[in-house]
């Protein structure tokens, strides 16, 4: 290979031709391509083969790989070096890298660390022991109490509905503290900002429940990325466990959690898959599993799909019965009535 020479172009994301051109190359490598990427690098030859690539989601570097016919020749580097400076320019600092499990090596020397893997996945982040710092900072307060029965409810709450609230009452009477993690990934119609609000607000009374984000260790584009893929019937296995391996080693070993509720899920296919992969995993943790049916409203299950659904069509009226008073106040205020807009006007260009 001496003398060879690489060029590197960058996309933000690649279009057409050079979509299907990177797309090909990873199946190769036996990689899929994320369709959410916000910002790739691609590395040729001198007559336009792909010897290399790696792509961006927010603080998530994956979709990376090199052509074996080109390993030992820096590719790795100069990827990894294009794909943190874009990060970094764009105010992200804190990285993970979602890879094969071979690859540790490679990224060990670039100052990532392992996170978790399953047999395929592996996932790593350039903190060292990030993420056991980062729970006992979260879990501190609750030091003098980890001795009591401890439950844990994670959650979307996309918005925070009656039926969300009667999960947390349930889980609540059955045990003497009550962890809820509100999902922080900023990918469903209401902010995270805002879903965190409504559940805190919505939990108030309940003296026993205590609300925090999960960051990016829980349900996040980093651990589990075919959540917030729409279209897609059912999860990757292997991301279904990489996840939940992280809540039964780190979330257990921080919060001391005995057991996990969760609500009947009648309706997402990509739900029912976690949850019943939720049951065979995490009891070998030492966590039970408690499934708890939906709440009803006459014959309607209550779900957060539904109300987004009366949302959007300004149903006021019918709103009311499926949303604790604190969510029905924001639904009513100017702020969500900005976000009702934005939402279907969002819609009306989906549709077109």
């Amino acid at each position: 290979m001496e003398g060879f020479t690489f060029y590197q172009e960058e996309g933000r994301p690649f279009l057409g031709r050079k979509l299907e051109k990177m797309r090909s190359f990873l199946e190769r490598q036996g990689l899929d391509l994320d369709e959410k990427i916000q910002y790739s690098v691609i590395l040729y030859t001198g007559e336009g083969k792909i010897a290399a690539c790696g792509s961006r989601q927010g603080n998530v570097l994956k979709c990376i790989a090199v052509d074996p016919q080109f390993q030992g020749e820096g590719l790795m580097v100069k990827l990894m070096s294009s794909l943190m400076k874009n990060a970094w320019e764009e105010g992200i600092t804190h990285l993970f890298v979602f890879t094969k499990p071979g690859n540790r090596g490679y990224f060990q020397e670039l100052g990532f660390w392992p996170v978790m893997d399953t047999r395929d996945m592996l996932l790593m982040e350039n903190k060292k022991d990030g993420i056991r710092e980062y729970l006992r900072k979260e879990a501190a307060p609750y030091e003098n109490r980890f001795s009591l029965k401890t439950g844990a409810i994670v959650m979307n709450a996309n918005p925070f509905t009656k039926g969300h609230r009667y999960l947390i009452r349930q889980g609540a009477k059955q045990c003497e503290i009550l962890h809820v993690f509100v999902l922080s990934e900023d990918a469903s119609e209401f902010p995270a900002e805002i879903r965190m609000e409504l559940v805190k607000k919505g939990c108030s009374d309940l003296k026993n429940v205590y609300v925090h984000g999960s960051s990016d260790y829980l349900i996040s584009h980093a651990t589990f990325p075919d959540y917030f893929l729409k279209d897609k019937a059912k999860a990757s296995g292997e991301a279904v466990l990489l996840d939940l391996k992280i809540f039964g080693t780190y979330f257990k070993e921080a919060f001391h959690i005995d057991c996990r509720y969760v609500g009947e899920e009648p309706f997402s296919e990509i739900t029912r898959v976690y949850n019943e992969e939720m049951k065979k995993i995490l009891p070998r943790y030492g966590i039970e599993v408690r499934e708890i049916p939906r709440c009803r409203n006459g014959e309607q299950v209550i779900s957060a799909t539904f109300v987004r659904k009366k949302f959007l069509e300004g149903d006021w009226e019918g709103l009311k019965e499926l949303v604790p008073e604190t969510t029905y106040t924001y639904l009513l205020s100017h702020e969500g009535k900005a976000l009702r807009e934005k939402l279907r006007n969002r819609e009306k260009t989906d549709e077109t």
